[in-house]
């Protein structure tokens, strides 16, 4: 089994007393870690000065981080469409502090994500580089400091300059947190805390804690640390104490082991967090406490039953996400997350796989708190490239797209361990993947297939449609050709094993899993020999030849279009586990030259605003077997991909579509207005066992699940004015009820917040939904219109966006083009507090919206 535990650290450090009543102990007040977001200066160029703490930046951009430059600018036709037609460039970052440290303190800085290349100094000194822009690192400041009250300078300089270096936006800056800590110089060092559970039943759990602790000063100490636990309700149930020696200079890991009866489980729909308090006390002073978040919860594969939470069997119900969020690009507040994640909650997701990079620490403390299993992927590529403008390996070599391969020798493992250390004690991560889509970079592994010729670059087909049952080479074919292929450089097989390798020497809690491409070449060059759970690509019709070939390996779905057959594949056998559909929200780049205007595929259930798709409502109906879900959509029939037979039933245009349907929905609309008597074809999606379609109140008929191939409702229906009422019903008698309805002409602007008021903590974020409405209040869906927002008010102006990926206006416009007659306008709260007003109108002037007051307190 593989078992797992939550953190979330918080330090306490003295620097003014107060009295501890609890045990007559003194205790600092000051909490670590220190937010170190505020009062940056950031210019988008570059000089050798920039670092030397005489140089004055006066004219520097004032910000607060997480910040992404490049988001701040216009699309480019210009630029490169993997990147989303954004800029890259080179950026400094600078920000000056007091030394505020006392006597036998210590002072690190910790940058969870900078993109990428980035160079650090203090006061003029280079500290550091790091290459990799999705994993923390951190530095010691101690010895580089100012005497006390003096200030001192930190400066970032961020090369971006090779801004098509991604197949997808990855943004560009310190677009993650910035922490600071102090210390003692006994000390628990950064991500030293390890909480993990040998034993989970309901009756109790087994908690072992690996703490490290660290002596700098030139004597031996002698100290006591104490961990008390409290339950989610925060009442303390059990404690353990340990004592401390160290020698000199040294560091050494204690374990504490506790039980806790009838535990609280972590799970999706109940993600109960416990805390741990560890404090070091030395001469009845408290140098330091720590307070630790986790949850108890186990986790299993079995290789003919699939996944096991808490040893409930259940299936994966996951999506792919990348790290941008639209509008806001990588530095993405989590307010922007939280709302994002709890619609792929109603929706019956249940799990996450972060596509292709590791997780901000922030959007994994929202998953633990939210109840979502994470599945954490280290890399994209690794000793070789990708050819980013065509995925794949590479067909053009260039400065501006070479990545992170580069640095993979040096670095990867560094990053790859600081990323476990910085993560493995969050409850949502359960399996750690070591690659996607590794196999295209290797050069034999297209040929071993037996599918493309390995050496033409051009030959490369659509995955979502190969869909013979038995691959075109078998196992011996595959090893064949491996026997008779040039030895390279590298082994695809040797690197898997030392990822492999690193990742358990850091945790063997979580199974490892990689997203195979080209499973065939792979099950025989040794890379899947290294994981515990095979994730497959794109494979749906493959999934009983591999349990046939390979009857002994776990096996799951990684990355899966969103369409029925991908479900319909893994919910009949039990040894998938699951799924990853791609993606979950649109991501933003991935397109090519000749895509211009279009800045992001538009193949999620979840458009880059935000808002739901039709797809959505087809997932949630599969997902979701708890309630009742039903949503209609239309379209006219020269449109629609069905069309009705002369016998009146309604069939697909291209016969089994559904079984080789593509990545983006079909066109579909959310509004009954069209043409008097033109054919429409009406599609509902829908769990329930059977639905009726009534217009204006008279019956088209009642349908049922059990004949809908394709899990689609389907009606030819003529239009007329008025409404249309689909009636599902369940079997176990439950119902819910779906409407559409001809709208009049647009004569107004419904402006709705998602929260009534937010905190002046410059932190919290605020979405305001704009949707032209008739003169009745409804929603018009079929006219567009572009909206201009008025906004009063402290506030910082995060930026508008519509959904629509061909709309290619910059983010930063306040007048926004609709699609279903909808944008979307996104501010967060700065320290000031005051009232926010909002108004938006037409950029013609003949609509406009009511007065939205948001209070800032």
């Amino acid at each position: 089994m593989f078992y797992h535990f939550f953190k979330k650290s918080l330090f306490l450090i003295s620097i003014a007393f107060y009295l501890f009543t609890e045990s007559n102990l003194a205790l600092a007040q000051v909490q670590n870690p220190i937010n170190f977001n505020q009062d940056w200066l950031f210019t988008e160029s570059d000089s050798k000065d920039y670092s030397l703490t005489t140089y004055q930046a006066k004219n520097w951009q004032k910000i607060v981080l997480p910040h992404d430059w490049s988001i701040e600018h216009d699309f480019s036709r210009n630029l490169e469409g993997c990147t989303a037609f954004m800029p890259g460039g080179i950026g400094w970052y600078s920000k000056t502090f007091p030394n505020k440290l006392k006597e036998n303190q210590k002072c690190y800085i910790l940058f969870d994500g900078v993109y990428n290349n980035a160079e650090y100094w203090c006061n003029g000194i280079r500290i550091g580089n790091h290459p990799y822009g999705y994993a923390p690192i951190y530095y010691d400041l101690t010895d580089i400091l100012k005497p006390y009250d003096e200030n001192n300078r930190i400066s970032v300089r961020v090369d971006r300059s090779r801004y098509a270096d991604s197949r997808w936006y990855t943004g560009s800056g310190i677009y993650r947190n910035v922490q600071l800590y102090i210390l003692d110089k006994l000390h628990i060092p950064i991500w030293g805390i390890t909480i993990t559970s040998p034993e989970v039943s309901k009756d109790k759990a087994k908690v072992n804690i690996q703490i490290k602790v660290k002596n700098e000063y030139n004597k031996q100490q002698e100290a006591t640390m104490v961990t008390d636990v409290f339950d989610p309700e925060e009442v303390k149930i059990t404690s353990i104490t340990t004592a401390i020696s160290l020698k000199e200079n040294d560091t050494a890991n204690y374990t504490q082991n506790l039980v806790i009866s009838e535990p609280s489980l972590w799970g999706i729909d109940s993600p109960r967090l416990y805390s741990a308090k560890t404090r070091i006390i030395l001469s009845n002073n408290v140098l330091e406490e720590r307070i630790t978040r986790f949850g108890i919860r186990s986790i299993r594969f079995d290789i003919d039953k699939g996944f096991y939470l808490n040893e409930k069997n259940m299936k994966i119900k996951g999506v792919c996400l990348h790290h941008d969020a639209g509008l806001v690009g990588a530095a993405v507040p989590k307010d922007v997350w939280k709302r994002r994640l709890l619609l792929l909650k109603e929706g019956g997701c249940n799990a996450i796989r972060c596509a292709h990079n590791p997780a901000s620490d922030e959007f994994l403390d929202l998953c633990d708190e939210l109840g979502f299993l994470v599945q954490n992927e280290f890399y994209d590529e690794w000793d070789l490239p990708k050819d980013k403008r065509f995925n794949m390996q590479d067909k053009e070599v260039d400065y501006i797209t070479r990545g992170n391969s580069e640095h993979f020798q040096l670095w990867a493992e560094k990053d790859l361990k600081n990323v476990i250390r910085s993560s493995r004690n969050h409850p949502c991560i359960f399996q750690w993947s070591i690659g996607n889509e590794i196999e295209w970079t290797y050069p034999g592994n297209r040929g071993a297939t037996g599918i493309f010729d390995e050496n033409d670059k051009d030959d490369k087909m659509d995955w979502t449609l190969w869909r013979t049952e038995t691959p075109p080479h078998t196992p011996e074919q595959v090893c064949e050709y491996w026997k008779n292929f040039p030895k390279q450089n590298f082994s695809i097989g040797a690197t898997a094993a030392k990822l492999a390798k690193w990742t358990r020497e850091m945790d063997t809690t979580r199974p490892i899993t990689a997203n195979c491409i080209l499973p065939t070449s792979s099950f025989e060059t040794g890379y899947t020999d290294v994981l515990d759970v095979v994730g497959f690509s794109y494979k749906p019709d493959k999934y009983d030849y591999f349990k046939a070939t390979y009857p002994n390996k776990v096996m799951m779905g990684t990355e899966n279009v969103v369409r029925w057959y991908e479900w319909k594949a893994a919910k009949e056998r039990d040894f998938i586990s699951g799924i990853f559909l791609w993606t979950g929200v649109d991501y933003m780049g991935e397109c090519r030259e000749s895509d211009w205007p279009l800045k992001a595929l538009p193949m999620a259930p979840i458009d880059l605003a935000g808002f739901p798709r039709a797809s959505y409502y087809l997932y949630k109906a599969l997902w979701r077997e708890d309630i009742p879900v039903i949503k209609m959509y239309t379209q006219n029939e020269k449109k629609s991909i069905y069309k009705q037979a002369p016998d009146g039933k309604i069939i697909e245009k291209k016969k089994d579509y559904w079984k080789l349907a593509p990545r983006v929905w079909q066109d579909v609309n959310p509004h009954w207005n069209y043409t008097t008597n033109e054919k429409v074809i009406v599609e509902v999606y829908s769990n329930c066992e059977q639905v009726e379609l009534f217009q204006n109140g008279k019956s088209l008929g009642t349908k049922y699940l059990k004949d809908q191939e394709d899990y689609a409702f389907k009606w030819a229906v003529i239009f007329k004015e008025g409404k249309l009422i689909a009636k599902g019903k369940k079997s176990n008698g439950t119902t819910n009820t779906a409407k559409l309805e001809t709208t009049g002409k647009a004569i107004e602007i419904q402006l709705v917040p998602d929260r009534e008021k937010i905190k002046a903590n410059g932190i919290d974020v605020v979405h305001l939904t704009a949707q032209l409405t008739d003169k009745k209040g409804r929603a018009v869906t079929n006219t567009e219109s572009q909206i201009t927002f008025e906004i009063e008010g402290a506030h910082k102006f995060l930026g508008t966006d519509c959904g629509n990926t061909n709309k290619i206006s910059g983010f930063k416009n306040k007048t926004v083009p609709t699609q279903f007659g909808r944008c979307l306008l996104v501010l967060q709260a700065t320290n000031q507090t005051d009232t926010i007003k909002i108004k938006a109108s037409s950029i013609n002037g003949d609509v406009s919206s009511n007065l939205i007051n948001i209070p800032v307190d």
